[in-house]
């Protein structure tokens, strides 16, 4: 075989590292200024894509989970951001099925949405958000309440490293009403929400309840009154749905609050509670009930303020009331605080678009 001097191509050094790393810069910009140029390039190179097929059939094994990426545990160098602790970190509105224990001693199996979260030191970059679906999961088998949210708020404090932490979890309540005459029933829905929180080595167990009523304005009673006996003119007092979100936190060492002791509490003191089923006698009645407890935003604070400060089980509360003005287009709101649980110098600019009866 005869090779002619010059007919073969000597071998190319491999390029330096040095070189590599500067070309898969340059390659990087590129994918930057112009993703088409550079995936045509890439194609060019023959660098293999990645097949766009699901893997039905595979299953990692320990050491390939071991070798998977995991940014929210690394190194203090990933944060992005001021270095500062953050107050909660977690997820919101999870949702399940859970069994609710009833005073009467049966149990309610009810759509419940939860929030987990748990506080992040300043030199933590994140945490792992399904340990905390995880954990509920694990220790959510039986009949709520603030023992077993207990357990599953320690198993966030270990399963997430951290000191701090705070659950909440809101449901609709049915309980069975009777009207006020005719012998009626009907189902009530309350919105609820447990709330069980740890933080600088207190546990808060707070309750919260909206409690929907009428409110008939005792100024307009009174005007419509002194129209019927000055000028013998019919006239009607304006009424409207009101709704008082009370918040109970409970004392140290207190007895069990039900939820149906604290709807009770409620309906007490402001009897006006709004109707499921009536007939004509049933609604008579309420207009009866009505202007027998005319009340006003500033009564309704008050007047659950006492029953409140009445029950030995609470200690701090907070009472938000909404009446929803039927002769104004606008809302007449009210918040009365005891203790420093729910106190507050700042309000949430929509907090009381969330009082909607």
């Amino acid at each position: 075989m005869n090779i002619k001097p010059g007919s073969m191509t000597p071998a190319e050094p491999a390029p330096s590292e040095e070189a590599a790393r500067a070309a898969l810069e340059v390659l990087r910009r590129l994918r930057r200024a112009d993703p088409a140029l550079a995936a045509r390039l890439e194609a060019e190179s023959g660098a293999a894509a990645p097949a766009r097929v699901y893997d039905e059939g595979f299953r990692p094994d320990a050491p390939y989970l071991a070798a998977m990426p995991d940014l929210q545990n690394g190194p203090e160098s990933l944060i992005r951001g001021a270095r500062r602790p953050i107050q909660h970190v977690g997820i919101s509105n999870f949702r399940l099925p859970l069994l609710w224990p009833l005073r009467d001693g049966g149990t309610a199996t009810l759509e419940t949405s939860v929030v987990g979260s748990v506080a992040l030191e300043a030199t933590r970059k994140g945490i792992n958000m399904s340990r905390i679906m995880r954990s509920f999961y694990r220790l959510a088998q039986g009949p709520m309440d603030f023992e077993a949210l207990g357990r599953i708020l320690d198993a966030y404090l270990h399963d997430l490293d951290s000191d701090e932490a705070r659950l909440m979890l809101r449901l609709r309540l049915p309980l069975r009403r009777k009207a006020l005459r005719s012998g009626l029933e009907g189902w009530q829905y309350y919105d609820l929400a447990f709330e069980l929180a740890q933080a600088g080595g207190r546990r808060l167990r707070a309750m919260h309840l909206d409690y929907v009523y009428s409110s008939t304005c005792p100024c307009s009673l009174e005007l419509a009154e002194h129209a019927r006996a000055a000028r013998g003119r019919m006239a009607t007092p304006h009424s409207q749905r009101s709704l008082a979100r009370v918040s109970a936190a409970l004392a140290e060492g207190a007895e069990r609050l039900w939820p149906e002791d604290l709807i009770d509490m409620c309906a007490r003191a402001i009897p006006t509670e709004t109707q499921v089923m009536v007939k004509r006698e049933d609604e008579q009645a309420f207009a009866e009930l009505n202007g027998a407890n005319p009340i006003f935003v500033e009564d309704a604070a008050r007047l659950l303020c006492a029953a409140l400060e009445a029950d030995p089980r609470i200690g701090d509360f907070r009472v938000a009331a909404s009446h929803q003005e039927s002769l104004h287009s606008h809302d007449a709101v009210s918040v009365l605080v005891s203790g420093p649980t729910f106190a507050q110098a700042s309000i949430d600019p929509r907090f009381f678009e969330t009082l909607r009866a």
